[in-house]
């Protein structure tokens, strides 16, 4: 993968230490501070508005007012947007409160119909939506992965390589079509001709900061 932006959460954190090169960069947002600090990883910037945490001594701090319309992961998100970045991974944004883990798909959903890749993971899981286009899993994929609809319907569905294949489907957001697919030891792909899908699958961060 090229270069990534590594936004972290205040959400529930179970990862290790993850790897930073030379041209990622890491935002934390708001407490997410904390995490980072916990398993040794600096921060570049830290943006949030700080409403249930003090704000951290650090020298590229963003303050927000505590009444916005973005939430502070998606206020990291528009920042390493606006710095060029194309490659996003969202890490504290799972489990917890629900509408949060819920925002930060939505999330994912913004930076895939702006042409970006991003993956939200905890927990050995992962989600990412793709728009118009592909994601391909190799051989070595095992367990389950889900795929939904998000926003409408989406169009020319194609799941190759799975236990349950579709062909130039239209999949709904009101109908889990999609729900408890299985890899079965090929190289598989899941793509949309026209819309957004959203798709859960059990991956390590290690492979998602290669895939």
């Amino acid at each position: 993968m090229e270069k990534i932006c590594f936004v972290v959460g205040a959400g529930e954190f179970v990862e290790g230490k993850f790897e930073k090169r030379a041209d990622d960069m890491v935002i934390a947002a708001d407490g997410g501070y904390e995490h980072l600090k916990r398993i040794g990883v600096e921060a570049d910037a830290v943006l949030g508005d700080f409403d249930s945490s003090e704000v951290p001594r650090h020298p590229n701090v963003i303050r927000h007012p505590a009444a916005k319309d973005d939430t502070d992961m998606m206020l990291a998100v528009k920042a390493g947007l606006g710095l060029g970045y194309k490659n996003f991974i969202l890490l504290g944004g799972l489990g917890g409160r629900l509408d949060h883990t819920l925002s930060n798909i939505q999330t994912l959903v913004y930076l895939s119909r702006r042409g970006s890749r991003a993956f939200l993971a905890g927990g050995g899981a992962a989600v990412t939506a793709v728009t118009d286009s592909a994601v391909k899993f190799g051989a070595q994929e095992q367990g389950v992965v889900s795929v939904f609809c998000s926003g409408g319907k989406a169009e020319g569905v194609n799941l190759r390589g799975l236990k349950y294949p579709l062909v130039d489907a239209v999949l709904t957001d009101d109908a889990p079509l999609g729900v408890s697919n299985e890899f079965i030891g090929e190289e598989a792909e899941i793509s949309v001709r026209k819309g957004t899908l959203v798709i859960l699958w059990k991956e390590s961060l290690e492979k998602l900061i290669n895939m």
